[in-house]
């Protein structure tokens, strides 16, 4: 199983979601069954690190994600993986809008994909303090847990 996770930069979101996914896999040792990418709609910060505070955030729940680089969805993404998963909904449509239409059905919005029934899409951080990190990171961590919940049932 693959899964792509992605926002707008790949700098905030979409980073501090593949940390938390990947944290949760190993938790559950089912970490060698299932690739975990993120990757941003846009180009603007192709090859940089996670934002600072996505970083930091990241640290406090032990979590390192200071080694990633953010990169834009690439045409290859849609075959490659099996689900991507989106933040909000205009990163929805964005893929929906690139991606050939037999591939349409893997692309989904990551909360409610994962049965996360707070809210439907995750906020971007980028404007914000700490603790908007903090509730973005709080809303990943609970779909990543689903989200290793929804993979691994049998």
């Amino acid at each position: 199983m693959k899964v792509l996770i992605v926002c707008l930069g790949n700098i905030c979101r979409s980073p501090m979601g593949e940390g938390a996914l990947r944290a949760r896999l190993d938790e559950a040792r089912v970490s060698r069954r299932i690739e975990v990418d993120s990757a941003g709609t846009g180009d603007w910060h192709a090859g940089d690190p996670p934002d600072p505070r996505a970083i930091r955030c990241a640290r406090g729940h032990g979590v390192d994600i200071s080694g990633l680089r953010a990169r834009q969805v690439r045409d290859e993404d849609f075959d490659h993986f099996d689900w991507l998963l989106c933040a909000d909904v205009n990163n929805l449509r964005d893929l929906q809008r690139l991606a050939p239409s037999a591939q349409r059905d893997k692309v989904a919005l990551w909360l409610p994909w994962a049965g996360v029934d707070a809210r439907d899409e995750i906020p971007d951080p980028y404007t914000g303090g700490s603790k908007d990190f903090e509730d973005v990171w709080q809303l990943v961590d609970t779909a990543a847990r689903q989200t290793v919940a929804r993979l691994t049932r049998g």
